[in-house]
């Protein structure tokens, strides 16, 4: 294996990236070349590649594999990172460094004009980015649990509402950012923040943030919050492959994601995009886990058993399956293989504690060519005065429920399809409780259901398996007297008490946001009158969940999910800039005439394993 280190590539505005090229010892090229681009540091591992066995594998190490097979690997730093000239700004920039890298490389005499993209999160959104510009050379991609499909929607805001995980993320890249790197006194400045305490001050402000110390990373996370409206910038190169989707390449894609990851909906909405505007095959794998942590069978605090990592279950190995992905794909093959899903079916388990301490879920793998799920149908259940979820429509004339939401008492987010939240808040399936490892609570483990401004509807005890597979959504017809509020939905699998779980254990499956002010449009904000009853759509992540017989479903209605999203002042202020917070007081109509209720995907308990 030959290396050449740090070949700094031009861009079209005269900066450099760096770029590590490792090319097959002895071997006659030219060859096909497969990259990654990273922010994370071209010369170290990426968390992607843990195996199940415990090996970290290097980049260098999985150079000699690729290399071994006949392709040449390459890593780039991403502009403004580590090697690489320039200011970072995220997201925006990768659509043309990566079309710009790509057309550098198909010039260069060891290419033989075929290129491989792969990259877990940050490393898959630079692919998409690149990918909806067309660029030269671009034959196949491995987009692993990234990838923005429309950041507005689903990466950097949701429903309305901003992800605060895009905060915590800016706050300790920060630390790794050129200035920091260069100047010991910013690095040792943003070490002496407090981004617990910074956590309780919001919104930030320019030059009031712990970012400060960073100006560039602070301006592009208070950018993204301000822009509460679906306006151009939303439909940046980078962030929006959405605008993109009939101008991409017709290649075969790997899509990875989980259903506790953050970035669920992008990756369902990118595969349907390519296998409806394409005829290359397309591969879906959907499992159980956090963000990216593939052969980690637990998730929080609920176990879904060994079967549930990739290693040995999904294919022998995540490198294994990326060098036969582009084996087939950017080589020729006499080999054609059928479109391919598999997804993991969470479920099913015993409900015990297990050693760890974790409750036994577990779960099975589907196997099939479609996404949803063959048979797949629509199951209604509304929401009733009797706090109950029923098949049955609601015949009151006038029935309803309130609460009050205060912003300085928000409803703390204990787990869900996150990342990246460290050290404030984390992903995963936990029982929802105010536990005090958890920020923002009240720190006395009572149920989240028992609080005055969450309500709760759920099933009787089912009579039989339930598998909830693919989209949900929830129709809630409201009234306030705040000009602006939120409304949350959150999808609870109910357990029964048990000897280890004497008061049950309420585990989340999935759960979304809606502000308000964007119930009409995303462009145009309208506020609310008081005392107006309107509906309000909430969106929660697709998931795949098997809710076991003598189990209750159950979805709880709130107005915050802090710290996973910014607090809605409920003042009706620009976003990021509300400096006069109030109580709402909330109603949620359950009448025959506004029949507020929960839309699920459902498909026969003989689903195909």
């Amino acid at each position: 294996m030959q290396i050449l280190p740090d070949q700094m590539i031009p861009m079209r505005d005269g900066i450099h990236l760096a770029t590590d090229i490792y090319l097959p010892a002895g071997g006659k090229g030219p060859f096909p070349v497969v990259i990654e681009r990273t922010p994370y540091d071209k010369s170290k591992p990426s968390r992607s590649e843990k195996q199940l066995d415990g090996q970290h594998i290097s980049r260098a190490q999985m150079a000699a594999r690729f290399t071994e097979q006949g392709f040449v690997a390459i890593f780039q730093d991403c502009r403004g990172r580590y090697a690489s000239e320039g200011t970072f700004t995220k997201y925006t920039a990768e659509g043309e460094d990566g079309f710009d890298t790509l057309a550098w490389i198909v010039q260069q005499p060891w290419c033989n004009g075929r290129i491989g993209s792969m990259g877990l999160s940050y490393a898959a959104h630079t692919q998409l980015a690149m990918a909806c510009l067309h660029p030269p050379g671009l034959g196949s991609m491995v987009l692993d649990s990234g990838g923005f499909a429309n950041a507005y929607q689903c990466g950097i805001r949701q429903g309305g509402a901003f992800e605060l995980k895009q905060a915590t993320w800016a706050f300790r890249q920060a630390k790794e950012s050129p200035a920091a790197l260069a100047n010991p006194q910013i690095r040792e400045a943003l070490e002496q923040e407090d981004i617990h305490q910074w956590f309780t001050r919001m919104p930030w402000q320019p030059g009031q943030s712990p970012l400060r110390h960073v100006p560039e990373y602070e301006t592009y996370v208070l950018d993204q919050w301000a822009q509460g409206t679906f306006s151009e910038y939303w439909q940046q190169s980078g962030i929006y492959a959405e605008g993109h989707y009939a101008q991409l390449p017709d290649i075969p894609v790997l899509f990875m994601s989980s259903w506790y990851d953050a970035y669920v909906s992008s990756t369902l909405a990118n595969y349907r995009a390519f296998t409806q505007n394409g005829t290359a095959r397309q591969r879906l794998v959907m499992g159980p886990w956090l963000h990216g942590d593939r052969n980690i069978s637990h998730s929080g605090d609920v176990e879904f058993g060994q079967q549930a990592t990739f290693d040995g279950q999904v294919d022998q190995d995540w490198l294994s399956c990326r060098l036969a992905w582009f084996e087939h794909s950017l080589k020729p093959s006499p080999h054609t293989t059928t479109a391919s899903v598999q997804v993991f079916l969470m479920g099913g388990g015993s409900g015990n504690r297990d050693e760890n301490g974790r409750l036994q879920h577990g779960g099975r793998w589907l196997h099939t060519t479609q996404w949803p799920l063959p048979g797949s149908q629509t199951l209604t259940l509304y929401l009733n005065a009797h706090r109950q979820l029923s098949r049955t429509a609601p015949v009151e004339a006038d029935a309803h429920l309130s609460y009050r939401a205060d912003p300085a008492h928000p409803v703390p987010t204990i787990g869900g399809a996150l990342t990246s939240g460290a050290p404030v808040f984390v992903g995963g399936a936990f029982d929802q409780r105010e536990r005090p490892d958890f920020f923002g609570t009240q720190g006395d483990n009572r149920p989240l259901a028992q609080r005055d401004d969450v309500l709760v509807f759920q099933t009787e005890p089912l009579d039989d398996d339930l598998i909830v597979a693919g989209d949900v959504q929830i129709e809630l017809w409201i009234d306030s007297d705040a000009p602006d509020t939120d409304f949350t939905a959150k999808l609870v699998d109910v357990y029964p008490p048990s000897a280890d779980y004497p008061e049950g254990f309420a585990m989340n499956i999935t759960d979304g946001i809606r502000r308000c002010r964007y119930r009409d449009s995303w462009e145009q904000p309208t506020a609310l009158k008081p005392g107006e009853r309107v509906k309000v759509l909430i969106e929660p992540f697709a998931t795949c969940n098997l809710f076991k017989r003598g189990h209750r479903l159950r979805l709880d209605i709130a107005s915050s999910n802090f710290p996973r999203f910014d607090v809605n002042p409920n003042s009706g202020e620009p976003s990021g800039q509300a400096s006069h917070p109030r109580v709402a007081h909330n109603r949620v109509h359950l009448s025959h005439a506004a029949a507020s209720c929960l839309r699920l995907t459902v498909v026969p308990n003989t689903a195909e394993s």
